[in-house]
């Protein structure tokens, strides 16, 4: 069973930055994707971020690039870190952000790749 735990997550004033954490185990990651979604109330969960386990693919929604970036830190194939580096934050980006696994080799930014979700932690741009 994987566990995917987030951390990171706040209030910042339009304009700030937060960065997100995620750490993953309890599976080989070797060829994983993982991937942040969000959701906003009243809205369907949607794609942010994703990259490949060897960090060498990224993909990303078109609404955060350029201010979000998606990065990984492995300590071996069973563990590794996600994070999601979040600047010039705008109050649109308020949502309950979700660290995911993938057992696809390819960033995919559709929700039904994911097999296994962490419980989300709370990000609140004030504007």
């Amino acid at each position: 069973q994987v566990q995917l735990v987030e951390s990171g997550g706040g209030l910042v004033q339009t304009g700030g930055s937060l960065r997100l954490s995620c750490a993953a185990s309890g599976r080989t990651f070797s060829r994983y994707t993982m991937g942040w979604f969000r959701q906003a109330p009243g809205k369907e969960r949607e794609f942010v971020a994703a990259i490949s386990w060897s960090g060498g693919s990224t993909n990303y929604a078109d609404s955060v690039k350029g201010r979000f970036t998606i990065f990984t830190i492995s300590r071996d194939n069973a563990e590794i870190a996600v994070y999601l580096q979040m600047n010039s934050l705008k109050p649109e980006d308020t949502a309950v952000y979700y660290c995911a696994a993938s057992r696809s080799p390819v960033p995919r930014s559709s929700v039904p790749w994911y097999d296994d979700w962490g419980q989300g932690t709370q990000v609140t741009v004030s504007s």
